[in-house]
């Protein structure tokens, strides 16, 4: 029943374009065996279906930019593939502490923002 809260949980977030893995990543490392390796790696499996779901409900909704998405792809790509050949070889305890560094700042960035609307 636990992960099936966890997906529920990573699955609504990341239909909202929040990201999943920041739900799914800390509660695989903190309520299973698994390593922050193994987590990210199945945050990878789990995105792919959930990102697929939320493209075509955004794409119905006319939410996207096209033009804008080449570049990001191709730089996402690159940075995707850079990342994980470095988290192969990163200790599971140091990637845990950046990771939750990561999630700290971009705690601190969404506390502070000033509230920006694009309506």
């Amino acid at each position: 029943m636990l992960y099936f809260i966890i997906g529920l949980s990573a699955g609504v977030i990341s239909g909202m374009g929040i990201g999943g893995g920041t739900i799914l990543i800390p509660a695989l490392v903190l309520f299973s065996p698994l390593t922050q390796q193994q987590a990210q790696g199945i945050n990878l499996v789990v995105f792919l279906p959930a990102a697929i779901s939320a493209l075509i409900i955004h794409h119905k909704n006319k939410n996207l930019k096209y033009k804008m998405t080449l570049p990001i792809v191709l730089t996402g790509i690159v940075g995707a593939v850079g990342g994980s050949i470095l988290a192969v070889y990163v200790s599971p305890g140091f990637l845990k502490k950046l990771f939750g560094i990561f999630l700290f700042i971009v705690g601190l960035v969404e506390l502070f923002s000033k509230g920006k609307s694009n309506h």
